[in-house]
């Protein structure tokens, strides 16, 4: 793995990814503290996800409207 990622290729492909992707599941983990999903069941689990989202997506534009 390691060679991999260390390869020119490889650079290109991780930089894009920290880029897209990373910052939205570390804000919402650690910044916001929602770590934990408390509900059991596929779509009880997807309703709380999407309203992780949510949350991450109103700061998001509040913060672009300000």
């Amino acid at each position: 793995m390691k060679v991999k990622i260390d390869s020119p290729m490889g650079r290109r492909q991780y930089s894009r990814r920290l880029g897209c992707i990373e910052p939205v599941f570390g804000n919402i983990t650690v910044n916001k503290g929602m770590n934990k999903l408390t509900l059991r069941g596929q779509t009880k689990v997807n309703a709380q996800w999407q309203l992780y989202c949510l949350v991450h997506n109103l700061e998001k534009l509040r913060n672009t409207i300000h």
